[in-house]
């Protein structure tokens, strides 16, 4: 029986696909020279960020709907700066992208996105390599090489641009897993916009001084505030519409949803942009990619569901180790209170529960001793999968 909160998922999931999908196209519209004629992407991309921040400034600051995290200038500085210096690069070098290549094919290539993550991951030392999924990792490689090979207008540039955004992301991924949630913080959607977006807007001033400014003051470009309004509040809309879904679903909806976006974000791109042709040769390289990823995030979610099993497997054989160390402990007490009494002494009797529910205050003091197991259980899957 459908619910309404099967509805509801549905629901974030087919606004989500939209969102995605619209903002893409909505920026290749703006970028390109044949349309709007807006051929600068460091300043799009700044629109977007100063834009973010600023409703994220007017969310915690002012209307107070959530409230900014402890954070002390080391974290700043060791943290949020490194994550929004690659997060601006990412999304600078991907919008440069639109200038060069098609909508189609860049969705071909951000394929490889796996593959820069574990590469990364592997070499800060986050993931292990392991055969199965390098073995899944070449056949994605493999087939976006025959993509590539299969692009009518392929450009050098535009790909270099596209991939080097897609290693920019991979890096801010690994980071924030390293950095942030090593020291224990965690950020919503809006408190990162409320962070890293300032800091993004401001990394990305320098190039912009440097390769945009100069050229903007020559063109004499009017500035449309309804087009570039419209546009960020779209880009703003697909970070919170992220959120809704990842809140609403698992793993392996999401991950099927991004596969079935870019499916009807390809077909779409060469019907808003006709000039983007698609070959044959294009469809079956992505296929062959497509495969590998299906396979790749099929054994990532396996290998969390077999953690999460362990870990609660583990948990009961904790509490039952525990409680007979306890009982132990509490037998001891016994023999002395009843030593203690028959000399006429009056000590406490202690006994297993009491003990038990004391080592529970002691390890999660603010938990109620009805949680303190599900808090044992995500602390050792935490261990488990660092």
């Amino acid at each position: 029986m459908i619910t309404k909160q099967i509805l509801l998922t549905y629901l974030y999931l087919l606004i989500y696909i939209c969102l995605s999908s619209g903002v893409i196209l909505y920026n290749k519209w703006v970028l390109s020279p044949k349309y709007f004629k807006f051929p600068f992407p460091i300043t799009l991309t700044m629109i977007h960020m100063g834009f973010s921040a600023f409703v994220a400034v007017i969310l915690v600051r002012v209307l107070k709907i959530v409230a900014p995290v402890k954070m002390t200038f080391q974290i700043y500085a060791t943290c949020v700066i490194p994550i929004s210096a690659f997060f601006a690069s990412s999304l600078w070098f991907g919008n440069t992208a639109y200038l060069h290549i098609s909508v189609a094919f860049i969705q071909m290539l951000k394929a490889l996105m796996p593959v820069a993550t574990f590469l990364v991951a592997v070499i800060c030392g986050t993931d292990k390599l392991r055969c199965d999924l390098f073995l899944n990792m070449l056949l994605v490689s493999v087939g976006v090489v025959i993509s590539s090979y299969g692009e009518i207008h392929f450009n050098a540039l535009g790909t270099v641009y596209q991939v080097t955004g897609i290693f920019a992301e991979a890096l801010r991924l690994v980071l924030t897993q390293v950095l942030l949630q090593k020291k224990g913080l965690t950020l919503n959607p809006i408190t990162s916009l409320y962070y890293i977006a300032p800091c993004s807007f401001v990394f990305l001033f320098v190039p912009w001084c440097l390769l945009e400014k100069a050229e903007m003051d020559i063109s004499h470009i009017q500035f449309n505030f309804w087009i570039f309004f419209t546009n960020a509040l779209c880009a703003l809309a697909l970070n919170f519409s992220i959120f809704l879904v990842i809140g609403r679903s698992g793993a392996v909806t999401i991950r099927v949803a991004g596969v079935l976006k870019d499916w009807i974000l390809i077909a779409l791109s060469s019907v808003v942009f006709p000039e983007s042709t698609i070959t044959g040769l294009n469809i079956i390289g992505y296929a062959i990619a497509l495969l590998g990823v299906v396979m790749y995030n099929y054994l990532k979610v396996k290998d969390v569901g077999a953690s999460s099993q362990l870990s609660m497997e583990s948990i009961p054989e904790r509490a039952t180790k525990e409680w007979k160390l306890d009982k132990k402990s509490s037998d001891v007490y016994r023999e002395d209170d009843k030593m203690n009494s028959s000399g006429g002494g009056g000590g406490s009797l202690m006994g297993p529960a009491s003990t038990l529910e004391t080592a529970v205050d002691e390890e999660a003091p603010l938990l109620p001793a009805s949680r303190a197991l599900s808090y044992i259980g995500r602390s050792q899957l935490s261990n488990h999968t660092a």
